[in-house]
């Protein structure tokens, strides 16, 4: 990965807040825990993953810069989001936890050197895993899920 592209990935990143945010505006209300589009997540749900999922991987990023051979677990996103009642629970505290991880980690990205980019773990889901990876992945995450809730809303004949 070249610097442009770890700039505009890093670009990608500070901006997914605002991304998921614009998505959710005008959101209807009393939709949010709809399932308009038959096996995907409601609105509610996509929020509830990213306010869990987001500190989790600005864990992963801090173990693979300060752990060697550190070793990041996998999980199942969808047990996440049976189990823990993700459409019952109001999505507020999720999108702070969102929003802050984001908050938390851009510095942390902004600082990092040449060297600190190459450093590797292992994930036991997808093998090893770099740093540069871990960028790839959550450089583009939050737009994938605003993304999703744009269409949940078309799908619901809202604006």
């Amino acid at each position: 990965m070249t610097v442009t592209e770890r700039n505009a990935l890093i670009a990608q990143y500070a901006d997914g807040v605002r991304e998921v945010e614009d998505a959710l505006a005008g959101f209807p209300a009393d939709a949010l825990t709809a399932h308009p589009i038959p096996g995907k997540w409601s609105a509610r749900e996509i929020v509830h993953h990213l306010g869990d999922s987001e500190p989790n991987g600005a864990l992963r990023l801090r173990r693979l810069l300060a752990q060697e051979h550190a070793v990041l677990d996998g999980y199942d996103q969808e047990e996440w989001t049976r189990r823990l009642r993700y459409n019952e629970r109001d999505h507020g505290p999720a999108m702070e936890a969102f929003r802050a991880a984001r908050a938390n980690t851009l510095p942390l990205l902004r600082s990092l050197g040449d060297a600190d980019w190459m450093c590797t773990g292992w994930h036991t889901e997808s093998g090893v895993y770099t740093v540069e990876r871990w960028l790839g992945v959550y450089g583009v995450h939050a737009h994938g899920h605003a993304g999703q809730i744009r269409r949940l809303r078309e799908a619901l004949g809202a604006r």
